[in-house]
């Protein structure tokens, strides 16, 4: 029976690095479906994705190829299967509703484990497409009592990501060192010109002719993790700033949405505070 992988390779550059990892899938009598590779000059690090199909076993082919690249290779070999994810909310669901939706017409490769919020207002949503929601309200707790109640919860699945789906909480540096890389936070692209309460209208003030959402991997810095997805789109002085909201709301859960794809399927190396996207 065949076996499809992808193939993700991480390390220094040097001569040859493409036709050796070709020679490998060559003589293993593998199909490369695609291939993409990058060279990040300013580092001299080399990046290569590529998918292949045949008879072979995982285990075996990561030991050729380790024997194949540089010492410092980071190599994955990945038989794809749907990941498991975990979605933050509190009380907006612009962008939780476009996952539900595309998880339940099997547009994302993934498997939903739970919601989790802070308010229940998002309940009666999640319900119908029978996922299992939980609120933990924060009232009357400090953030650190907050955040042990939701990583107790959290530590009882198995995960790949914890998407923050317009979780309206700054995470603290523990929370945020015990998932690292699997955190995906999505944000309104105006940070850091318009901090603060009702961004849209203090860029409706300051007559702003584009607004755009960017997606990016949580860390210490808030939100300045390595930026997974970006988009923009225009906007101009006949738009109210209720107008922009929209809009702004329809151009984070698009770029979140592809964010998502992105790491569903194994598309994005994360290189210092950047990523590179196949």
């Amino acid at each position: 029976m065949e076996t499809k992988a992808r193939v993700l390779i991480d390390c220094n550059d040097a001569k040859g690095l493409v036709y050796k990892i070709s020679k490998v899938f060559f003589e293993k009598d593998l199909n490369i479906d695609s291939n993409r590779e990058f060279v990040d000059k300013d580092s001299g690090r080399f990046f290569m994705r590529s998918v292949v199909t045949g008879r072979f076993e995982p285990q075996e082919l990561l030991a050729e190829l380790k024997a194949t690249v540089p010492e410092d290779a980071d190599i994955k070999v990945i038989v794809p299967k749907p990941k498991k994810i975990i979605l933050m909310a509190t009380k907006e669901s612009h962008a939780l509703g476009d996952i539900l939706i595309r998880h339940a017409d099997g547009e994302l490769d993934a498997q939903i484990e739970c919601v989790i919020a802070n308010h229940d207002t998002l309940e009666t949503l999640v319900r119908r497409f029978d996922i299992p929601f939980f609120c933990i309200p924060a009232d009357g707790m400090n953030r650190e009592e907050h955040e042990a109640k939701v990583m107790e919860l959290i530590d009882t699945f198995e995960f790949d990501f914890i998407v923050l789906a317009k979780y309206m909480r700054i995470l603290t540096p523990k929370f945020v060192t015990a998932y690292p890389r699997k955190i995906i936070n999505i944000h309104h692209s105006f940070l850091p010109a318009f901090i603060g309460a009702n961004p849209y209208k203090q860029a409706h003030d300051r007559g702003v002719k584009i607004i755009g959402a960017t997606a990016h991997y949580v860390t210490d810095d808030l939100d300045e993790g390595p930026i997974i997805a970006q988009d923009v789109i225009p906007v101009n002085h006949r738009m109210e700033w209720r107008d922009m909201q929209r809009a702004g709301r329809d151009v984070e859960k698009v770029v979140l949405s592809r964010a998502l794809s992105y790491v569903l399927n194994d598309r994005v190396f994360v290189h210092g505070n950047k990523t590179i996207v196949f």
